[in-house]
């Protein structure tokens, strides 16, 4: 498969205890354009627990990545070849989360430091699939962090096979900070990136790292493929709103928060009936009404009453009595 044939214009990032397959339609609600990405599910997890579980998601959701965590070629070969039979468009392999788990487990972000494995990985799992197989990755770890060591590792690993590189614009420290403190202290290098589409324009490079408004989503595009959003799409999701009418020249009808809310309900009453609970939904839309009048009781109301025993679509109700209606 061309591994430029998804438009990777706009993604939201994969992850860890967000985008799962709740929040995953919920942004496809909001936007039916943008690329969305499973969290990082290990190789471990796919080979010995449940598949079904882990993998499992809407067919409302395409087009939809699963992002793979992992260092075994062996492995990332089986996972990504399951993916493939799961019916996901893309397998990314993870090469920029800096835990202390994930470094334990000997994947995410230390592999950085092991071009010569990710490029024997990325290999293995191209020989195993046909659909596109794409790294996400930093722009370096600790001291190893020039452009030309970010300029080697690229050409090593394009040079296995990968076309397509997802770049976190900021390095990892992976010790001293946690995660969290590894999205926002180390510097964005934009420029980095810039320079790595730059030297090797035959690549597909998408930019992640900072990016919240879609008229920085319409600037990083003039630099390279594509702009990943993280946070920015959890905390304050209906800023997508808008994306495919703006970026990609649709004109439907962009939907207000009150449309998306009233078709979620049906996905969350679907759910409920399956015995999944409300809350393990609901926490993703706390943010929908982000800067709104009554955004603090929106979210107040789905908090307190969306973990009572029985709750339902009537607390959704509930909590849409407190915001402005048609915005």
């Amino acid at each position: 498969m061309d591994t430029h044939a998804l438009d990777r214009q706009v993604s939201v990032a994969p992850m860890m205890d967000w985008t799962d397959r709740h929040e995953r339609y919920f942004l496809r609600i909001i936007s039916k354009r943008i690329l969305l990405y499973t969290e990082m599910i290990t190789t471990g997890a796919i080979i010995h627990g449940n598949r079904e579980y882990l993998l499992g998601y809407d067919d409302t959701e395409h087009p939809l990545a699963l992002q793979l965590g992992g260092s075994d070629p062996k492995e990332l070969a089986e996972c990504a070849k399951v993916g493939e039979g799961f019916g996901f468009d893309e397998i990314n392999l993870n090469l920029g989360c800096p835990s202390d788990r994930v470094q334990s487990g000997h994947f995410g972000a230390c592999l950085m430091a092991e071009p010569e494995l990710v490029a024997r990985c990325i290999g293995a799992m191209q020989e195993a699939v046909r659909i596109p197989v794409t790294v996400k990755t930093r722009t370096g770890i600790d001291d190893q962090d020039s452009y030309e060591e970010l300029a080697q590792f690229v050409s090593q690993i394009s040079e296995a096979g990968c076309k397509v590189f997802v770049i976190h614009a900021r390095k990892a420290l992976l010790d001293g900070l946690s995660p969290r403190e590894n999205r926002e202290i180390p510097p964005l290098r934009y420029d980095m990136v810039y320079r790595i589409k730059e030297e090797f324009p035959d690549l597909c490079v998408v930019i992640n790292g900072g990016i919240k408004t879609i008229d920085e989503i319409r600037e990083q595009i003039c630099s390279v493929d594509g702009a990943m959003v993280g946070r920015e799409a959890y905390e304050n999701p209906y800023f997508l709103a808008t994306v495919d009418q703006e970026l990609y020249g649709d004109e439907y009808p962009v939907k207000t928060r009150q449309e998306i809310v009233a078709e979620f309900e049906d996905y969350v009453q679907a759910k409920l009936e399956t015995g999944v609970r409300f809350m393990s939904i609901a926490r993703h839309i706390m943010g929908l009404y982000r800067g709104m009048p009554g955004a603090r009781s929106w979210r107040r109301h789905l908090g307190e009453n969306g973990t009572l025993p029985g709750a339902g679509v009537e607390i959704l109700r509930g909590a849409a009595k407190f915001v402005p209606e048609n915005v």
